[in-house]
């Protein structure tokens, strides 16, 4: 995926090359690059807490599905 962005991006570089201004160009790449997410350490969780949360909800649901049966 990524290689075909890369090789579309360097066509459009390609064809507008001389025509671009360097402050358009550094725009231009700024604004490609802002649109990739950045993780946040501190509110990142691990994947065993993500998975231990997760089986806490399981754990409800199924507690709320036995009481609604019996």
């Amino acid at each position: 995926m990524s290689n075909a962005w890369n090789q579309t991006r360097q066509i459009k570089i390609l064809a507008m090359g001389p025509s671009m201004t360097p402050e358009y160009s550094q725009w231009r790449d700024q604004r490609v690059n802002d649109n990739i997410p950045v993780l946040n350490p501190e509110t990142t969780r691990s994947l065993e807490e993500h998975l231990q949360e997760e089986m806490t909800k399981v754990d409800q649901w199924e507690k709320k599905f036995q009481n609604t049966r019996a």
